[in-house]
């Protein structure tokens, strides 16, 4: 009766399920390795059109200079998806938005891809 008891205390993790937990987890690790870069440079691409967008609206820029100060900004923060000849220019009463539609294409393991598309404007 004593063992009885003690097996009905006795709590844990077999084996298998260790197994089955660290696969799962190992492969959730993967994918955010894989996948974080692509987000990072998409808050960096948002960043840098909120920021082109106020100095725009403060100084009058041209569209020439809203695409040129983003490429040297991308060049700085390391932005590769896109380029200033990828920014929609457009004015929403007095003030000018900046917006981008792009899609990262992250390659998981063998054959298999993950598409992405995101869409960055400054007025959000």
């Amino acid at each position: 009766m004593q063992t009885h008891l003690i097996r009905n205390k006795q709590r844990g993790v077999g084996l298998s399920g260790m197994l089955i937990w660290s696969a799962l987890v190992v492969v959730i690790v993967i994918l955010g390795m894989k996948l974080v870069p692509s987000f990072v440079e998409y808050s960096s691409i948002k960043r840098a059109l909120v920021v082109i967008a106020n100095e725009a609206n403060a100084q009058n820029i041209r569209p020439v200079e809203i695409r040129e100060s983003f490429n040297k900004r991308a060049t700085i923060d390391n932005i590769k998806a896109i380029n200033g000849r990828d920014i929609e220019i457009r004015k929403e009463g007095s003030k000018i938005v900046l917006s981008v539609s792009y899609a990262v294409k992250t390659p998981l393991f063998a054959n298999v891809s993950l598409y992405i598309d995101f869409n960055a404007t400054s007025n959000q």
